[in-house]
C-alpha cells in the first residue's frame, strides 16, 4: 500500500525522506510528495508518477535546509490517480499538512459537516478531509496533539497518518490505526515510517506502534500515548538484524530475479534449528504450547492463499487434521457457525499487515478460538495479536510479485504438517526420518537447479510471450501450483491467465481451447501423474499447444517438455514453483514490464 516516512534530526531532511520514499518503492505507488517547513512557512511538493518526477520538481524549488520534513507514496483508493490527490494534503489555513495510509470510511459524513462550516476541498480524498478536520478540533484544543487526537476519535476506518505543522517546524505525530507504522530511533534524529527499509541505513532500534497509538517526536524526544485518554504508554525497543545488502538487487538484473535465487537459502533458514538431520528429529517451540486442532481452518489472500491450498493436503494426509482453506475477504463476511472449541485458525500473511486476513484473526479470536499466524515480519499486527506465531524467515522481499514468500509459507506449513503428524502418531519414525532426509537435502538440489531452470525459463518465454491467453493445468498438489503459476504470469505480465484443476476442463474451461490458446500443464511424476496425462491429450485433441512441466523419463509427446529435478512429493513442488516464477519473470521482461512494480498492484493490502 502507501508507503510513508517522517524525519526530525540533524539532517537536511528532505534528502533521507526522498531517500526512504526509494527504499518503500516496492509497495506500489501511483504519485508521490514531501512537506517541509522553511523559513516559518509549509512547503509542499507532490508529482504524479515515479519519484524521478517529483525529484525533478525539487530540484527546481530553493534549497531547503529543513531538519524535518515527511513524505509519502500513493496508491489510490479515494480519488483517481493525480497530482490533486497526492499526498502530502493541507488545511484550508496553510498550517497543517498529513500524509496518510488506509480508508477513513465516515469520511463523507465529516466533509459533509466541514463543507456546512465553510471548508474547501481540493480533491476527491479522505484524507484532506481528516487534515481539515484536524484543524477544525483546533478551534476548540489549541494545543496540536489534543486537536490531532480529537479528530481521529471522529474517525472511523483504518490509518497510519503522520502530521506537521508550520508553527512547530521541528515536530512530528503520527497515529495508527489497523494499518502499519514503525518509530525508529536514531542518535540525535528519529524516525515515522510505513515500512522499516525505510530508515534502516540510519538505525535499527524501533518500536512497532498498536491501534489506538500516537507518538510526538522531535530530534532528541519522543513520546507515545494511547489515542483514548493520551495516557503515556511504555514500550521496549527492538533491534532489527537486517542489513541494507539484503535489500539491494546484488548483481540481478531485477528485485525478483534475486529473490527467487534467493529460495535455496530461504529452506536453509527455514529449517535452521527446527530440524535435526543426524537424529532425524523436528522441534517446532513455537507450537509446544498448542493443542493439535481438531479441525484446521486457514485463512489468507492471494499467494498466501495458495500455500494454504497446497499444505492442505499434507494437513490431512500426515497430521490427520481436516483442513478448511478460505479467501480471507470471503470469510471474514459471513457467519461462522463451524468455529468450535478445538478448531483452530490459521492465518497467513507475508507482511503481516493484510487486512482482510487480519480481519478474519480478529473474529476468530473474538469467537475463542486460537489463532496460529503464519507471517515474515516481526512485530506486524498478525504477529502481535495471533495466539501463537510462526515466522518464516524468508527475510526482506522487494519485490510486488511474491516469490521466496510462497517457498517459505509451504515449507512452514510442511513443518507443521509433520509436526503434528508426530505428535498424532500418524506418522512413523521411519516415515517422520525420511522426510526430514529429504527436506535436509532441498535447499542443495534447488540451487543446483535453479540456472537451468532459469534459461529453459527464458528459451520458452520467447515462444509464447505472444499469446494473449494461458491456461496452467494441475492436480493434487499441483493444483495450487497452477493457481500460482496464472497468477504470476498475469499480474507480471499481464496476460490472461487461469489456474484449474485438471479435472475440471472438461466441465467448460475445454471450450475455449484452440491452436493460439496455450496451456501450460503441471505433470510431475506422482500418483495422479497418468490424469493429467489423459488431460493434456484433451487439450491437444483441440488443437491446443502444450507446455509440460514435468520430470525426466516422463512419456509425454507435447509441444514443449520442460524438465526438472524429479524429487518424492510432496518436496517436488519446491522445484516446480521457481519454474513457474522464472516463465513468468522471463515473459514480462521480454515483454518489457515494469517486473517488480507491476501496474495496479501493491505489496502489501491494507485496506479492503
Amino acid at each position: 500500500m502507501c508507503g510513508i516516512i517522517g524525519y526530525t534530526g540533524h539532517r537536511p531532511a528532505v534528502p533521507v525522506v526522498v531517500e526512504g520514499l526509494r527504499r518503500l518503492e516496492y509497495r506500489g505507488y501511483d504519485s508521490a510528495g514531501v512537506a517541509y517547513v522553511q523559513r516559518g512557512e509549509l512547503h509542499i511538493t507532490r508529482a504524479l508518477g515515479k519519484l524521478s518526477a517529483l525529484e525533478d520538481k525539487l530540484a527546481q524549488s530553493p534549497v531547503t535546509m529543513a531538519t524535518t520534513a515527511m513524505g509519502h507514496t500513493r496508491w489510490a483508493t479515494h480519488g483517481v490517480p493525480a497530482e490533486r490527490n497526492s499526498h502530502p494534503h493541507a488545511s484550508n489555513s496553510g498550517n497543517i499538512a498529513i500524509v496518510h495510509n488506509g480508508i477513513i470510511e465516515n469520511y463523507q459524513q465529516i466533509k459533509d459537516d466541514l463543507l456546512s462550516k465553510g471548508y474547501v476541498f481540493h480533491s476527491e480524498t479522505d484524507t484532506e478531509v481528516l487534515v481539515n478536520l484536524i484543524e477544525e478540533c483546533q478551534k476548540t484544543e489549541p494545543d496540536l496533539l489534543q486537536a490531532f487526537a480529537a479528530a481521529l476519535r471522529q474517525a472511523h476506518g483504518a490509518y497510519a497518518v503522520c502530521l506537521m505543522s508550520k508553527d512547530e517546524p521541528n515536530t512530528l505525530y503520527a497515529a495508527r490505526m489497523s494499518a502499519p507504522l514503525i518509530f525508529g530511533i536514531g542518535t540525535g534524529e528519529n524516525f515515522i515510517a510505513s515500512d522499516i527499509p525505510a530508515f534502516l541505513p540510519y538505525t535499527r532500534k524501533v518500536l512497532f506502534l498498536e491501534d489506538g497509538e500516537i507518538v510526538r517526536a522531535t530530534a532528541t524526544s519522543y513520546a507515545i500515548m494511547r489515542l483514548e485518554d493520551l495516557s503515556p504508554v511504555s514500550r521496549t525497543v527492538q533491534t532489527i538484524q537486517w542489513d541494507m545488502q539484503a535489500a539491494q538487487k546484488g548483481g540481478y538484473r531485477h528485485f525478483m530475479l534475486k529473490e527467487i535465487f534467493e529460495q535455496p537459502r530461504v529452506l536453509r533458514d527455514g529449517l535452521t534449528g527446527r530440524i535435526n538431520g543426524e537424529n532425524n528429529s523436528i522441534a517446532l517451540a513455537e507450537l509446544d504450547g498448542q493443542p493439535v486442532p481438531e479441525r484446521l481452518h486457514i485463512v489468507a489472500c492471494g499467494t498466501s492463499y495458495h500455500s494454504g491450498l497446497w499444505a492442505r493436503h499434507l494437513l490431512e494426509s500426515w497430521a490427520g487434521v481436516p483442513t478448511q482453506v478460505e479467501i480471507a475477504s470471503e470469510f471474514r463476511y459471513r457467519d461462522h457457525l463451524l468455529l468450535g472449541k478445538n478448531d483452530m485458525v490459521l492465518v497467513i500473511s507475508q507482511s503481516g499487515e493484510t487486512a482482510d486476513t487480519l480481519a478474519a484473526l480478529r473474529i476468530a479470536r473474538e469467537q475463542g478460538v486460537p489463532v496460529l499466524g503464519l507471517c515474515n515480519v516481526v512485530g506486524s499486527s498478525i504477529a502481535r495479536e495471533a495466539s501463537a506465531v510462526f515466522y518464516t524467515q524468508a527475510g526482506p522481499e522487494i519485490s510486488v510479485a511474491s516469490t521466496k514468500a510462497m517457498c517459505s509459507q509451504m515449507l512452514a506449513l510442511a513443518l507443521i504438517a509433520l509436526y503434528w503428524g508426530r505428535r498424532q502418531q500418524r506418522l512413523s519414525p521411519d516415515e517422520v526420518s525420511a522426510h526430514i532426509r529429504q527436506l535436509d537435502a532441498l535447499p542443495a538440489a534447488l540451487e543446483a537447479a535453479l540456472p537451468a531452470m532459469h534459461e529453459r525459463a527464458r528459451e520458452l518465454s520467447r515462444r509464447y510471450a505472444q499469446a494473449r491467453n494461458f491456461f496452467y493445468l494441475g492436480r493434487g498438489l499441483c493444483y495450487a501450483l497452477a493457481l500460482e503459476g496464472a497468477l504470476k504470469l498475469k499480474e507480471l505480465s499481464y496476460i490472461h491467465a487461469e489456474g484449474y484443476a485438471s479435472g475440471e476442463m472438461k466441465h467448460g474451461p475445454i471450450a475455449l481451447i484452440d491452436p493460439s490458446f496455450p496451456t501450460f500443464a503441471l505433470a510431475l511424476d506422482d500418483n495422479l501423474f497418468p490424469k493429467v496425462r489423459s488431460n493434456i491429450v484433451e487439450v491437444q485433441a483441440r488443437q491446443g499447444k502444450v507446455i509440460a512441466l514435468t520430470n525426466p523419463g516422463a512419456a509425454l509427446d507435447v509441444d514443449d517438455i520442460w524438465e526438472i529435478p524429479a524429487l518424492p512429493a510432496p518436496f517436488s513442488s519446491f522445484m516446480a514453483l521457481p519454474a513457474l516464477q522464472l516463465f513468468s519473470y522471463e515473459t514480462a521482461d521480454y515483454l518489457g514490464k515494469d517486473v517488480d512494480q507491476p501496474r495496479n498492484l501493491a505489496k502489501s493490502v491494507t485496506v479492503e
